[in-house]
Formats: C-alpha cells, sequence, structure tokens
C-alpha cells in the first residue's frame, strides 16, 4: 500500500472527532477493535443527527409545511450520498432499510414471489453471515429452492473455475459477499458478476465489510443488488441500504405494505409506487438516513482511499507482530485483505482470550461471527477477532500485542 502523502491521514486529529474514544475502560486507555461489528461514530454524525432533531424534524414526504420540506430534503440528499458513495447511476437506485438484513431478506421474499420456486438454484459461499444465509434457507423451506454451495479455501478465496461449475438452467441468483467479516478475504466481484449474467443468473452482493474498507463501484462490478448497513459506516444503526439496478428492482414487488409505497388505494384495489419509494413502506428511520449520509460525506472528506491506505498499514503490522507469537494462530491471509484478523490462542476458548484481552482496555469479538459454516469449515467452534478502523493507530497494535502476552501467561 502505498505511502504517498495523499493516503496518509491524520490519525490523532481524526481521533479527536470521535467523543467515544476519550472515555478509559477499567481505567485504562480504551483501545477499540470491534469496528466489523460496529463502527464508532464521529461527531459529524452524531451533529448532523442531533440537528435535525433540534430543528428539522418532521416526516418526510407527505408534508407541505417548511419543517417537512426540510426534512425531506435532507433525507433525499442521504439517498444521493450513498448512490455518490458506490457510483449508482442514479438516487433512484438506493433502498432505505433498517439495515443489511432487512435489505437481504427484501430481495429474498420479492424474488420468491415470482422468480425463485421448486428446484430453482441459489449460490452462496460457506463464507457468508448468517444474514445472508438465512433468508435463503426461507425460500428452501417455503419454495423447495435449492441451495448450492461454493466452497472457500483456507485463506478466504474463490476458486472461479468451482463457482462456474455451480451454475445449471436452474440458477436464478447468487448471494454472496465482497468481503468476508471473519477472514477479510476480498472476493473478485467483478468476475462473479460477469459469469453469474453468462448463465443468466442475477448477482447480489453483501458489501456490509467491503464498503467500509475501499471504493465501491457498482457499475463497474456491474452487480443486480449490494447491501451495505448503516452502522458499520461510522453511522448510525438502524438503517441500511439496498442499491438495485433500476431494472432489477422494478421487476420486484413490494416486500412490506403501508404508507409512502402506495400509487393509490381503494377498497377493492391498490397499485404500487415506484422504486425505491415502492420498498419503504411507512415513516423510515429519518434521522438515521440523515446521520448515515453524514458518515458517507465524512469518509469521502477524509478520503476512503486514505482511510483504506491506513487500515492496511495497520493490518501489515498487526499480523507481522502476531507471527511472532508462537502462542497464535491467524486465520485467514488472502493478498489484500481488509484489516479484519480471526485468531486463536493455544489452549484459550476465544471467550477468554476477549474476556482478559477486555480487562487490559482492548476490545475484541469472540464467537462464531455468525459465520458457523464457515467456522465448520475452519474447523473451529469460535475464534477471536480484532478489526481495525480509520481512528486506530500502531499504538492500538502494540496493545493488542502486550494484551495477548498477558493472556497467553494467564491461561497456560
Amino acid at each position: 500500500m502505498s505511502n504517498d502523502v495523499s493516503t496518509m491521514l491524520d490519525v490523532e486529529a481524526l481521533r479527536a472527532e470521535f467523543p467515544i474514544l476519550s472515555r478509559d475502560a477499567y481505567g485504562k486507555r480504551l483501545v477499540y477493535l470491534d469496528s466489523a461489528a460496529s463502527a464508532q461514530k464521529p461527531r459529524a454524525v452524531i451533529d448532523a443527527m442531533k440537528n435535525a432533531m433540534e430543528h428539522s424534524y418532521a416526516n418526510v414526504h407527505r408534508g407541505l409545511h417548511l419543517l417537512s420540506n426540510e426534512a425531506t430534503a435532507a433525507f433525499e440528499e442521504a439517498r444521493k450520498s450513498v448512490a455518490a458513495f458506490i457510483n449508482a447511476a442514479t438516487p433512484d437506485e438506493i433502498v432505505f432499510t433498517s439495515g443489511g438484513t432487512d435489505a437481504f431478506n427484501l430481495v429474498s421474499y420479492a424474488m420468491g414471489v415470482n422468480d425463485i420456486g421448486e428446484g430453482d438454484e441459489i449460490i452462496l459461499s460457506l463464507a457468508e453471515h448468517h444474514s445472508n444465509i438465512v433468508p435463503w434457507h426461507l425460500l428452501r423451506e417455503r419454495k423447495g429452492a435449492v441451495l448450492k454451495w461454493l466452497d472457500v479455501s483456507d485463506d478466504g478465496e474463490i476458486d472461479l473455475n468451482a463457482y462456474r461449475a455451480l451454475f445449471s438452467s436452474k440458477t436464478k441468483l447468487v448471494a454472496i459477499s465482497h468481503m468476508s467479516n471473519v477472514l477479510g478475504a476480498l472476493t473478485p466481484a467483478k468476475e462473479l458478476s460477469a459469469i453469474a449474467h453468462e448463465h443468466g443468473a442475477k448477482i447480489l452482493f453483501d458489501g456490509c465489510q467491503a464498503g467500509v474498507h475501499g471504493a465501491v463501484d457498482v457499475r463497474d462490478i456491474d452487480c443486480d443488488f449490494y447491501v451495505m448497513t448503516g452502522h458499520k459506516l461510522y453511522g448510525p444503526t438502524g438503517v441500511g441500504v439496498l442499491y438495485g439496478k433500476k431494472s432489477a428492482l422494478a421487476a420486484l414487488p413490494p416486500f412490506k405494505g403501508g404508507g409512502e409505497m402506495i400509487d393509490v388505494v381503494t377498497t377493492d384495489a391498490v397499485t404500487y409506487n415506484d422504486p425505491p419509494h415502492r420498498f419503504e413502506a411507512g415513516t423510515p428511520a429519518i434521522l438515521e438516513a440523515i446521520g448515515f449520509g453524514a458518515a458517507l460525506q465524512w469518509m469521502t472528506d477524509k478520503g476512503v482511499a486514505a482511510i483504506a491506505a491506513h487500515e492496511a498499514r495497520l493490518k501489515d503490522h498487526a499480523l507481522e507482530e502476531l507471527t511472532k507469537l508462537n502462542f497464535v494462530r491467524v486465520y485467514g491471509r488472502a493478498p489484500g485483505k481488509a484489516p479484519i484478523i480471526a485468531f486463536a490462542v493455544d489452549g484459550a476458548h476465544p471467550h477468554d482470550v476477549s474476556a482478559i484481552l477486555d480487562r487490559t482496555g482492548v476490545a475484541v469479538r469472540a464467537g462464531h461471527h455468525c459465520a458457523q459454516p464457515l467456522m465448520k469449515r475452519l474447523d473451529v467452534t469460535a475464534t477471536a477477532r480484532a478489526s481495525f478502523a480509520a481512528y486506530n493507530t500502531h499504538e492500538d497494535v502494540e496493545a493488542l500485542i502486550a494484551g495477548l502476552h498477558k493472556t497467553h501467561s494467564m491461561l497456560s
């Protein structure tokens, strides 16, 4: 990764924009290494939501008064920010959801109405998060769909020949992560899309991790659907997005019924709004969408490339130091992997590792990371996971290593 000045961050100044990082943990400096689960929020996001509550709050789209117009403008500006962030052709290709999980369920339900039925096939990888597995199991249970599984290497990489071999005339959809939330491996999205389209299938990417750690261009990838969630992108919980090509969204029936998603309602019939509003029934997460837009603008202002370069340096530093610890096993070393490091300490359960690190001020995740098929593939029940973000430092890496030394000495 380049060390050019254009990709350098003033990390200490950036850290000062995150109020929570000024607190301690058990009397020690807080080292937050759990951003893959949920990232902390910069002042820009907090202020945007607070300002909307204090000065311009009203329901959106349905009012003609000043506050409603201002709230609607801010809400739709957030949609434009998402579209620009992932290079969608138009903001109308952006559907606000309650999160990534809601977006997957939207596509699953809607495609299950007309497009996926008995014997139709959905291709998944063994590296998927449960939110990109369970909705397709629902189609298996309810519609008789067939799930076909793509293996990954020990590092999380995909064999394109094995992927191509899974397709048949019954394949309707590929649902696959753009980046593993456990191994950090980045999938060859453009190639996966091209192969899916060669076989007449649509493709959906789980971008909940990839969207944080580098530039995403949905038009270059040529995917049909792309999912992101606000809280991993330095934004609030309760909001996410489904990107869909205009033609792909237009082909889907509604997922939920209520206000906003309708055209005309009578006692005998109902007609539906055009996308994206067709999929945004009821009052949306107005403040959260505004906060999400502010988060994406914050990332854009800091420089997505600069953030990615900084995170790559932290990841390289962490992997170098972890390699020196003969009592630690690291899972996943794919070239260009994200700053997400799953690991285990010899003779220690990951939950114990996390608990001891916590008392040293270091917050890491432990468990199966909502990826049980991948855990089975790796022949483990759980791992610990350290994940880095824009606000982390090389001092944080050293704190992790020191904490692991303490953990090993306590548990050995």
